[in-house]
């Protein structure tokens, strides 16, 4: 079970991550937060905005898992990220909802805007940004 909602999250992230794109974010999966948690995607603008998606691979998922608003402090706008068969009354109205398969996604339901600090904001993208450069550099040198 815990292997079938590992493969159905990594479809719904490749889903939301395309959608992202499509949207003028990078997202980065599996992105480390300073406060220690670990957002399921983590997607910058070109302006800087911060997204935090949590992705819902099942409603056991969802239930067992309430951490989401220790995310909130961290980006201008949160998203559950859900499949279409998702009871979608079921998301908190205080939070986005993208609705996503493994090829692309849609957002039914805007975040609320929280604007982050200006130190904060730094602080992610620099982050991200040094996040990114050591994936890639993975990717081009195993032996790193």
């Amino acid at each position: 079970m815990l292997a079938q909602q590992m493969n159905s999250a990594s479809l719904l992230c490749r889903g939301v991550c395309r959608a992202l794109t499509d949207l003028g974010y990078a997202p980065l999966p599996e992105f480390s937060l300073a406060s220690g948690r670990r957002a399921d995607i983590f997607a910058l603008s070109d302006r800087g905005d911060a997204v935090i998606v949590e992705i819902k691979s099942s409603l056991e998922d969802f239930r067992t898992d309430q951490k989401w608003p220790e995310y909130q402090p961290w980006c201008d706008r949160f998203y559950f990220a859900v499949s279409e068969t998702f009871p979608r009354e079921l998301v908190p109205e205080e939070c986005g909802l993208i609705i996503a398969d493994s090829w692309n996604a849609v957002i039914v339901r805007d975040s609320p805007v929280r604007a982050l600090a200006p130190a904060r904001r730094k602080a992610l993208i620099l982050r991200a940004a040094l996040a990114a450069a050591e994936r890639l550099l993975r990717l081009t040198d195993p032996a790193y």
